[in-house]
């Protein structure tokens, strides 16, 4: 690398990361946000909840009560700690766009498309998301990711 050169120094615009309300995702999200403050970058802090599809369920049926409890419960567990996120983010002068997608796609699907369609220059996120029934992020799908992501992609473990 030639210390005389800016231009081999990658530069990001855009930067997104992905929080499923895990302990891993909360640390990915403090790097972006410290990464989104250095290079001076919009940072989008995306959520993508996974829906299953089912033959059962018609167009019309709602999810079940217990579903939206669960989801009420990690919703609440999490909103501290995005307040001060958001917060944070303000304190730093960071443009922080937040987006709350829900699909019968697979997650790693959305992120990646979002990334495409969003002009994504770094996409972060944690090793390993949420276990249980309401999975939001899962270990494969930082391997998917990174795999096939237009862009780099920074795992924090």
């Amino acid at each position: 690398m030639n210390s005389g050169s800016n231009s081999s120094v990658k530069r990001f615009g855009k930067i997104l990361i992905a929080i499923d309300g895990s302990e891993h995702s909360f640390q990915a999200a403090e790097y972006a946000l410290d990464l989104a403050k250095k290079f001076e970058a919009q940072l989008f802090a995306v959520t993508v909840t996974y829906i299953p599809a089912s033959e059962n369920l018609s167009h019309k049926q709602v999810l079940s009560k217990s579903l939206v409890e669960d989801g009420n419960k990690d919703m609440k567990n999490s909103e501290q700690w995005f307040d001060n996120f958001v917060q944070k983010a303000s304190e730093y002068n960071v443009n922080l766009k937040t987006e709350l997608l829900n699909s019968t796609r697979p997650v790693d699907y959305v992120l990646l498309e979002f990334a495409e369609e969003n002009g994504i220059d770094l996409i972060v996120m944690g090793t390993k998301g949420r276990t249980g029934f309401k999975k939001l992020l899962l270990g494969s799908v930082a391997s998917s990711v990174s795999t096939y992501a237009h862009c780099p992609v920074l795992i924090v473990k």
